[in-house]
């Protein structure tokens, strides 16, 4: 389970992955469509597909003569169950500490009546 880990993390530490990954949520595309925005040689992006279908979280497949990603979202429960190990932590709500802070600072400010 630790190699799977390993490349499933490795292959989400890279932020154009990511964003591929984030472009298949919404639907099947082809590998063309795929690397149309990014400023990459399709080579380039040929490559982070391979290491995504390694990492088992994208499958590609030939239809006729174009290839076609589609998203595989169980290869990330391993990690997703992994990440819930953690969840003791109560998240962190960064809106509502920054009000909390902001209010604080203006209660310090504020005149003292005596």
């Amino acid at each position: 389970m630790s190699d799977t880990l390993d490349t499933v993390f490795a292959a989400l530490a890279d932020p154009t992955r990511r964003a591929i990954l984030t472009m298949l949520l919404e639907d099947d595309m082809a590998v063309t469509d795929v690397a149309e925005p990014f400023e990459m040689s399709l080579a380039a992006i040929s490559k982070h597909l391979t290491i995504l279908t390694r990492a088992g979280l994208i499958a590609q497949e030939k239809r006729g003569r174009v290839k076609w990603c589609k998203l595989q979202p169980d290869a990330m429960r391993a990690a997703s169950v992994w990440m819930q190990g953690f969840g003791q932590f109560e998240p962190v709500n960064l809106d509502a500490f920054e009000r909390f802070l902001a209010a604080e600072h203006l209660s310090e400010d504020a005149p003292t009546e005596t």
